[in-house]
């Protein structure tokens, strides 16, 4: 009688082991579709912002986008064969919510708020892309814009890439000795200076490229007067490339105050594209390398890993 007992005790202890196996294995399963499964309708986007459409591109999901805004300047067939919702701080909500998107991307500091307002009460998932100008926010930015897009292989593929060029240029910055100081110039108009703070894309672009920004000890942007420019002691100047109307190295060194700098005594300019230099997307760390090659000449440069990939982009398959 005790074996009897016994034997059944073990049976209905071996039952329950595999009915805990089949639920663990079931639950399990059901995990691993949701993370496979979109969370969210993403057949029709709007891409609000230069870095998440060339995120998009880059992940192979371009045939979803049916509307981007102004600063999605890359790749240049995106303004060429997408509807264009304007310039992302001044948006219309009827302008974005006519393309019956389902799925609004959209950049940290777009607006104006009331616009935004309207977008997060529509019943649209509208999500803000933090945008923050550093590595770890270009990663950020990629897994957000994956997982939401039902595409999390494909970013965890981009974001290898650009973990690998990252740590390229950090071997770079290694070798860099003497930090050059480097002022950011947004503006010039009617002699008034607007240069950049630190909290700033141009701040992180200038510390990734190996360099220091002149002017640290404020957040943002702000004009300047001549007597703290002169006193920030700017070895470079940086501008963003403006097509015709671009800054040559003798219109900003004709200014009084530039023309007072260490900048001016070998009229270190540099110019460069602005989505290419402050959107911090997939493309980032090569623009810090090209800026550090501007910055010191007599620095040996190679070429990224991602650069060296042939056929261009392997995770957009």
């Amino acid at each position: 009688m005790r074996a009897r007992a016994a034997r059944f005790r073990c049976s209905v202890f071996a039952t329950g082991l595999l009915v805990a196996a089949l639920i663990h294995a079931a639950t399990g399963a059901e995990a691993d579709a949701a993370k496979r499964a979109p969370a969210i309708d993403s057949s029709r986007i709007v891409s609000i912002g230069g870095s998440i459409t060339e995120i998009l591109y880059a992940l192979g999901e371009q045939q979803k986008i049916v509307a981007v805004d102004t600063t999605s300047l890359y790749p240049e067939s995106a303004l060429r064969e997408k509807p264009n919702v304007g310039y992302m701080r001044q948006l219309s909500p009827e302008g974005v919510l006519a393309l019956s998107p389902t799925l609004i991307f959209a950049v940290e500091g777009s607006g104006p708020k009331e616009t935004i307002d309207v977008l997060e009460r529509a019943k649209i998932p509208f999500i803000v892309i933090p945008d923050k100008f550093t590595g770890d926010g270009i990663i950020d930015k990629v897994e957000i814009i994956a997982r939401d897009t039902g595409v999390p292989e494909r970013g965890a593929c981009l974001a290898r890439e650009v973990r690998s060029d990252l740590a390229a240029l950090d071997v770079l910055r290694g070798k860099i000795r003497h930090h050059v100081k480097v002022a950011f110039l947004l503006s010039l108009a009617n002699g008034r200076l607007m240069v950049s703070g630190r909290d700033t894309a141009a701040d992180g672009i200038i510390k990734m490229a190996g360099a220091d920004n002149a002017f640290d000890d404020f957040r943002g942007y702000k004009p300047v007067n001549d007597e703290a420019l002169i006193a920030g002691k700017p070895e470079a100047i940086l501008v963003m490339q403006r097509g015709e109307h671009a800054l040559s190295a003798d219109m900003v060194f004709s200014q009084p105050a530039l023309a007072m700098t260490p900048a001016a005594e070998h009229k270190t300019l540099v110019a460069m594209d602005g989505l290419y230099l402050l959107g911090f997307g997939p493309r980032t760390a090569r623009a810090a390398r090209d800026l550090a090659k501007r910055l010191y000449p007599d620095l040996a440069v190679a070429a990224l890993p991602s650069e060296q990939l042939s056929g261009g982009n392997s995770c957009d398959q």
